[in-house]
């Protein structure tokens, strides 16, 4: 991994490194077909006014234009023009935007996958990328979603982490409600301003925070400490509910938000033991989000950043008075990727799909070769044919260099024989019987001892 990109925030894998991310999207997508998500692509480009409408992030946003504009198309083009294109930055905004224009064809609640890439002009460094694949999971429900998909989606996306090559992670978890009733609940009615200052609590600390409450939201000393105190609490089980309680605060919307985290808390004690805590800390800096929220880090890799984010949005997509509130999350499947290769997590068996390179007696037997090559291919080996008839030795380096295990041969009375040139066996065999360890059929990925144990910080 110490090569050096082309084009920095652009990452681009080596072979054997796409087979690992391969690997990864592969895992992902059984899960998530296994719980019921169907699968969709949504396009590369919205509207600059439908990417900005619920987030001010515009100095992240790539607009996009072509290099002759039209007379007038120019300016256009700007930041501020609502019918502007732009680059998609997450997959939830423009899954909102499918669902209102697809609702007629929908079948709600709608469960649905999806793993595409999204570009974010963000300043390039370990774990972010401009250019990056996502791989996110949603219900969506018409008019009402019931709180229990919270809970599901939650549980899905630990049971998909569980199955990656990475190591242990926690699911950071909160609620909108919660937080925003206690803030009101001490007087501070600016509560997305308060978020904002304390979605930067672990970047400045808690003396910041406070001096930014105060300065920006004016906010007294004892309010300050009030809201630091609820981001403070951080349990793995559902005790959080008494230590809210014993600040003494009361409002409506605090006792809802609670409620509702506190059933997140309790089944992920029981389904996921382990992989879950309720942090009162987690603000999630995109406005949409209404209820639940969820940021997710690897144990000791915790400067990594949030590897798995997302929660509940109520409004994000509606149709005149018709609404279709969601919840979801999204895997961040580049940063992660970047981090199993970095720490040499896992890694392919080899650098290529093909098992067996079918070797030339002469030039003549080229056509043979590929006979056998596809009796081989038949029984879902993968198998590729030399391109001229160098000497054997020459033809099984050629192997070797590109990773693969096994060198067939056929001599002129038609016998066949097969090569292991990793430990140098060689024996007879039939192009319609004879198949490769299980091991050596597919490419494996291979997970190192330091994926499943805790890492150092």
């Amino acid at each position: 991994m110490a090569r050096t990109a082309s084009l920095s925030g652009f990452p681009e894998w080596l072979p054997e490194e796409r087979l690992v991310e391969l690997h990864v999207l592969d895992t992902l997508r059984e899960v998530f077909e296994l719980h019921g998500f169907g699968s969709i692509e949504t396009r590369a480009v919205e509207t600059v006014g439908q990417l900005l409408r619920k987030g001010e992030i515009d100095k992240e946003v790539y607009g996009l234009s072509r290099l002759q504009d039209d007379e007038g198309e120019e300016a256009r083009a700007g930041k501020h023009d609502p019918h502007a294109l732009a680059l998609h930055f997450d997959l939830t905004v423009p899954f909102a935007r499918y669902v209102v224009e697809n609702a007629g064809y929908l079948a709600f609640p709608f469960r649905r996958y999806q793993i595409q890439k999204v570009w974010r002009g963000e300043r390039p460094q370990e774990g972010r990328a401009r250019e990056f694949t996502q791989a996110d999971i949603d219900v969506v429900g018409d008019g009402e979603l019931p709180f229990r998909y919270d809970v599901e989606i939650a549980l899905v996306i630990a049971e998909a982490l569980s199955a990656l090559p990475i190591p242990d992670f926690r699911l950071r978890i909160n609620n909108r409600k919660l937080a925003e009733g206690f803030y009101r609940g001490i007087g501070l009615d600016d509560t997305a301003g308060v978020l904002r200052s304390i979605d930067k609590l672990e970047k400045i600390g808690p003396a910041k925070v406070a001096d930014l409450l105060k300065a920006e939201l004016g906010a007294t000393d004892e309010q300050a400490q009030l809201a630091l105190k609820l981001a403070g609490i951080r349990t793995e089980d559902t005790t959080f509910v008494g230590q809210v309680r014993a600040l003494g605060v009361t409002n409506e919307l605090l006792e809802e938000g609670l409620n509702e985290l506190e059933q997140v808390i309790d089944a992920a004690v029981q389904r996921a033991p382990g992989k879950v805590v309720a942090d009162l800390s987690i603000a999630r800096g995109l406005d949409y989000y209404t209820g639940t929220v969820v940021e997710t880090v690897l144990v000791g890799h915790e400067q990594l950043g949030s590897i798995c984010s997302g929660g509940r949005y109520d409004a994000l997509a509606s149709k005149g008075n018709r609404k279709f509130p969601g919840v979801g999350l999204s895997i961040g499947v580049t940063r992660l990727v970047s981090r199993i290769l970095s720490q040499d997590l896992a890694k392919a068996s080899r650098s290529v799909p093909t098992a067996v390179l079918v070797a030339l007696t002469n030039d003549d037997s080229w056509g043979a070769a590929q006979d056998v090559a596809a009796q081989l291919r038949s029984r879902g080996i993968a198998t590729e044919v030399a391109a001229k008839a160098e000497k054997f030795g020459k033809q099984i380096k050629f192997a070797d260099r590109r990773g693969i295990p096994f060198v067939w041969f056929t001599d002129d009375d038609g016998n066949h024989q097969v090569k292991d040139i990793r430990s140098g066996d060689q024996v007879a065999a039939f192009p319609e019987l004879w198949t490769p360890p299980s091991e050596d059929l597919t490419v494996q990925v291979i997970t190192a001892p330091a994926a499943v144990a805790a890492p150092q910080a």
